[in-house]
């Protein structure tokens, strides 16, 4: 697959490099030459340096035999037009756009082929914005997923010394919740996996992958995790996009907010915006103003300004006077494994949040939702079985009959709107929405042609 990606700042990186381990045929379009011979030094891809709007530029980066153009420079409208040209000269299949002008993202019928011709709209702010808010529903998890239109759910945990189940098996869970179907699709010690077998024993500190229906999700947690009080309170340092649209959504929960800005222009206008949220004009970083302010009542503090050392830096001062957890946004990969679990609870890095909605674009088979995991190095898909015994490899077979790669399993399945755990002799049924957890991103194409149906069926 030849993919066009128009933009070369962290999504537009982050991407490439992503899709270049998967050997991709990849071209990157940007008109800062040096960020592109940085790319060149590092990864095996083309580059053409240029607008990424202009013509000849795309035609020069392959425009004519492009399968996908991946648009995500930092314009808006930079990115419809490309999509446009692609579309109008070279009638590239697909064309994804991203969009960050809520404005745009309100009027979805205006990107319609017969208008602005974008099939796939990515608002990155959107998306982490509703990670951080799942994280938030959910004070006790690392990582909260969502699959088969939210009906299950795959979150990360990490047991605790004295939780019920740490220092038994696996299989004692199905005791501790008898009315609860839940299966433990990965675990991770000392950041390395472990297989999840029955008489698997787990240890405090170990990191928790389980997957249940998404009403059951709290009672599993409970086993794993003391209970944690629901947040009430909640404060956040930026004002930019995605602390107004968390302080939105806060706000209809009716969740105590205070959000912290340093730009006397933003902070007035961001006051106006919102109805019963606290705007303060000032330094996230300044431990005056967080103690005046009731930082050691804050339930989660969230740092999402654009600025990664004032967000590490203002998380870790919230944490030291009394925050119960605190949050993270951290765009370079180096801080994010540097930070991770120490004094900060929870970096978030919105690449990693981003890229699985583009991949899901990108998979063989009929790829649904994907999920990064491990900071990149696993993954949950979500994929749909098709065909019959004859053309699918997975649909008549019990799931202990399926050659799944080595550290993949199957956690659930969704059919027809039911969710079911997964179990060895379960049988995989055609258009089931099949939900698995790949430990090695290697062997994530092994796993899609499992999923490709056989020309029989066609």
């Amino acid at each position: 697959m030849k993919i066009i990606i128009l933009g070369a700042g962290q999504v537009g990186s982050t991407v490439a490099e992503n899709l270049v381990r998967e050997n991709y045929a990849i071209t990157v379009v940007d008109t800062d030459a040096q960020k592109l011979a940085d790319l060149q030094n590092r990864l095996d891809l083309r580059t053409v340096t240029g607008a990424a709007g202009h013509p000849d530029v795309l035609r020069e980066a392959g425009g004519e035999d492009a399968d996908l153009i991946l648009a995500v420079t930092n314009s808006d409208e930079t990115n419809i037009v490309a999509c446009t040209i692609a579309n109008a000269l070279f009638h590239t299949p697909t064309k994804i756009a991203r969009i960050r002008a809520a404005n745009y993202l309100a009027h979805p019928e205006i990107f319609r082929q017969d208008v602005l011709p974008v099939d796939v709209i990515i608002s990155p702010e959107q998306i982490v914005t509703d990670y951080i808010l799942k994280l938030i529903d959910y004070p006790a998890a690392l990582q909260v997923l969502d699959f088969a239109d939210g009906l299950v759910q795959l979150v990360a945990v990490r047991a605790y010394h004295g939780g019920p189940l740490v220092g038994r098996p696996i299989k004692e869970l199905r005791q501790h919740l008898p009315r609860v179907e839940t299966r433990v699709a990965a675990i991770y010690r000392q950041d390395r996996p472990i297989a999840p077998e029955g008489n698997t024993v787990i240890e405090a500190g170990d990191e928790v992958f389980f997957i249940a229906a998404t009403r059951d999700i709290r009672a599993v947690l409970s086993e794993l995790r003391r209970q944690e009080k629901p947040v009430k309170r909640v404060m956040l340092a930026g004002g930019g996009n995605i602390g107004r649209r968390l302080a939105h959504s806060l706000e209809a929960r009716g969740i105590n907010t205070k959000l912290i800005d340093h730009n006397p222009a933003r902070a007035k206008e961001v006051a106006e915006e919102l109805d019963r949220t606290v705007v303060l004009l000032g330094d996230a970083a300044d431990e005056e103003l967080l103690k005046r302010e009731g930082i050691e009542d804050v339930d989660t503090f969230c740092a999402v300004t654009s600025d990664d050392e004032a967000n590490i830096l203002s998380a870790m001062l919230a944490k030291q006077l009394g925050a119960r957890r605190v949050m993270s946004l951290i765009n370079r990969a180096a801080y994010v494994d540097l930070v991770q679990g120490g004094t900060i609870d929870i970096a978030i890095s919105p690449q990693q949040a981003t890229i699985g909605s583009l991949l899901a674009h990108l998979r063989r088979g009929d790829v649904v939702a994907v999920h990064q995991l491990r900071r990149g190095a696993a993954e949950a898909i979500e994929a749909v079985a098709h065909g019959d015994a004859k053309t699918s490899k997975v649909v008549g077979r019990r799931i202990q009959d399926i050659p799944l790669p080595e550290g993949t399993n199957i956690g659930a399945i969704v059919r027809a709107g039911k969710v079911l755990i997964a179990h060895h002799d379960t049988v995989i049924e055609s258009n089931d929405h099949v939900i698995l957890f790949v430990v090695d991103k290697a062997r994530i194409t092994e796993v899609e042609r499992l999923f490709q149906v056989g020309f029989a069926f066609l």
